[in-house]
């Protein structure tokens, strides 16, 4: 899934390259690291020797019990141990293949693909603003950058700031996650109001959430969906090979050689066929 979008912890401003360009995603680490084969072959915790929290061993075994095949569970398992742990950490991974009887190396071969899963300790805590297709026509940029703008003046800690692809939740764009939390429609204003709820340890915005009692979008009773602030500003991009445009300033020289048609069509050419057909003869 991919996207190009930046993140940051909470109080760090995200670096950015210039304006229009695209923002990388780091790669996980090792993934330009040469295959070790002088290493022994990865194994299955011994689940006696390793210790799990009761509430993580209760939650996985829970999910694996959802599923005919155990590996089905591996991604709410993963979420589970982040929940516990803050990150799939090393020792959350190692918890959840004991739990699991796989290999950590399969675990991190899944936490490191999927997005949402995170495999460094970004914060507690983390705070995703969609910028997909659907809110990022309602200028979900902007809300991102008062927000970032606003948790870095705030001092917001703890916390994981930062874009994300698309979050599912398009009828209520501009939308964000907060832990799992759906609000929306939210705006520019917005931002500090939300980021001071945070750093109260305050619900922001209640009844705006997704999953909060009586939720209802703003328009949901015949009003009208709030108007667009406008297009919001796309980089300047053109077709690799140029434009007509450009190609009208170009110093064509003329054309040269044999005509194409070497003598002329006297008739038709034959349906289905490249010949030209012979001049009738004159009796």
């Amino acid at each position: 899934m991919t996207d190009e979008r930046h993140s940051s912890v909470a109080g760090q401003p995200a670096t950015s390259d210039t304006a229009g360009a695209l923002h990388s995603v780091p790669l996980p680490p090792g993934w330009d690291e040469a295959v070790r084969l002088d290493e022994d072959p990865a194994t299955i915790p011994d689940p006696a020797s390793v210790e799990v929290p009761a509430e993580l061993r209760a939650e996985v075994e829970r999910r694996m019990a959802m599923y005919p095949e155990h590996h089905s569970a591996v991604l709410p398992a993963l979420a589970a141990a982040q929940q516990v742990h803050g990150w799939c950490s090393p020792e959350a991974i190692e918890q959840v293949a004991a739990v699991m009887q796989v290999t950590p190396a399969y675990l991190s071969s899944v936490a490191t693909f999927y997005d949402m899963l995170r495999t460094q300790p970004l914060g507690s805590h983390y705070l995703y603003v969609c910028t997909g297709v659907a809110c990022h026509l309602r200028n979900a940029k902007a809300v991102y950058e008062s927000i970032e703008a606003q948790a870095g003046e705030q001092g917001l800690e703890d916390w994981e700031v930062r874009e994300f692809e698309c979050l599912g939740a398009c009828d209520m764009a501009p939308m964000a996650s907060i832990d799992g939390r759906f609000i929306g429609p939210i705006e520019e204003g917005d931002a500090g109001e939300l980021v001071t709820a945070l750093n109260e340890g305050r619900q922001p915005f209640p009844g705006r959430g997704l999953s909060d009692p009586g939720f209802r979008l703003p328009w949901a009773d015949g009003g009208a969906a709030p108007d667009r602030p406008g297009p919001p500003e796309q980089p300047d991009v053109h077709p690799a090979g140029g434009t007509w445009k450009d190609a009208e300033v170009l110093d064509m020289p003329p054309a040269e050689g044999p005509s194409p048609h070497p003598r002329p069509l006297l008739k038709p050419l034959d349906p289905g066929t490249s010949e030209v057909p012979e001049p009738d003869e004159e009796p």
